[in-house]
């Protein structure tokens, strides 16, 4: 089972991110891993099992098909969004891990896991596979302080799985804001008026890419540009949802 991982020491930190445990599970090291989890961790993931179906927001009861309050009083312009997990435990200290410290092996499992999750839904589905996968934009200034842009990473890693184009030039940030996470969902989108720019022609069907959908005013903001530039559906593909 899922171990502390606040409480993983520097050994296993090394050891985690070394060729040589590529097949252990990030979390207890059982070498009976599947893309970085072992069935015992796998099945201690949140799965976002019920939740609103344009925000995947999580709900306490069967209502994938239904829709929440936000989304009805302010319907999103995204046709709808596919997070696979809630942003709890062990999840949030996985993707805290891979975001602020560069630890990719702790995301692997979760990108892996989506990739296989919307090639089951596009087999179904295929009407509503994008032709374009662009990643959330971060600001050049963030990027340096980081070191990579997450959104790019987990978008180029589902488009090597679902052979579909990703780029990250479409769509830029145009300047730095306060982090959203401090803020709430008026005054997110308050932050992210005239934040974003889109370069060159987009296609009509896109999936747009981060890491963890909070309010969505992100996503609004964002597929308001692709739309604005010539978008005809844009959806959203997140690892985690945040419970609200």
């Amino acid at each position: 089972m899922i171990k502390g991982l606040k409480l993983l020491s520097t050994l296993m930190e090394l050891k985690v991110n070394s060729e040589k445990t590529a097949g252990s599970c990030v979390a207890c090291l059982d070498h009976k891993a599947i893309n970085g989890l072992c069935p015992g961790c796998r099945d201690d993931l949140p799965v976002n099992r019920w939740h609103c179906r344009c925000c995947a927001l999580p709900m306490a009861f069967p209502a994938d098909t239904l829709t929440c309050g936000e989304c009805l009083s302010t319907p999103p312009p995204f046709s709808h969004t596919i997070a696979p997990w809630r942003y709890q435990y062990p999840v949030d200290g996985m993707i805290g891990r891979y975001k602020y410290n560069g630890q990719r092996k702790y995301a692997r499992p979760l990108v892996m896991a989506l990739a296989e999750h919307l090639s089951r839904h596009f087999q179904s589905s295929p009407e509503l596979k994008p032709e374009l996968i662009v990643p959330a934009p971060m600001h050049r200034k963030r990027r340096r302080q980081r070191g990579f842009n997450q959104a790019e990473d987990i978008a180029e890693q589902l488009s090597l799985a679902l052979k579909i184009p990703w780029s990250s030039t479409r769509i830029r940030r145009l300047r730095h804001a306060r982090p959203q996470r401090e803020l709430g969902r008026e005054a997110r989108l308050q932050n992210l008026r005239g934040m974003f720019d889109v370069s060159g022609a987009v296609p009509a069907r896109i999936a747009l890419v981060d890491d963890v959908v909070t309010t969505g005013a992100t996503a609004r903001m964002l597929t308001a540009a692709l739309m604005e530039a010539g978008a005809a559906d844009v959806q959203v593909w997140a690892l985690a949802r945040t419970p609200g």
